[in-house]
């Protein structure tokens, strides 16, 4: 008698609903964390003007009044809509993520420092896009 080597069709069918089972979990997963790395990058895109705000505090003891003030030019990336600065301070609003969030950056002024407190307002369908330092 002969026997058989390989899978039988039923060993092969248990196999598929698995990895059924596992991409229906990964998915959903992997398309939130692609949605937030995107508001991140306009985050990142802010760290240009965060330095030019401390700059300007650092030489004139004030906030700035606006962009032209701290010398801050911004150019819009492929994910990042605008950044203003308004007394020092920040809003980044971000585009083509899924959905649209402003992010707004507060400076308050140490004794010789500045701390940077984040909040956001998303007009998202999941607060889980938004990076874990500017969640309300």
């Amino acid at each position: 008698m002969k026997t058989q080597k390989g899978f039988t069709l039923i060993e092969l069918m248990i196999v598929i609903a698995i990895l059924g089972i596992l991409i229906a979990i990964a998915l959903p997963a992997y398309q939130d964390y692609s949605i937030r790395t995107k508001n991140v990058e306009c985050l990142n895109v802010a760290a240009a003007a965060k330095l030019a705000v401390g700059e300007f505090r650092q030489s004139e003891g004030a906030f700035p009044a606006d962009a032209a003030a701290a010398g801050y030019t911004f150019s819009a990336s492929k994910y990042c809509a605008s950044i203003t600065i308004a007394a020092g301070v920040i809003t980044a609003t971000t585009q083509a993520t899924g959905g649209v969030a402003v992010y707004t950056l507060t400076p308050v002024a140490g004794t010789g420092s500045i701390t940077w407190t984040c909040a956001s307002s998303v007009t998202a369908t999941n607060p889980g896009w938004v990076p874990k330092e500017c969640r309300n």
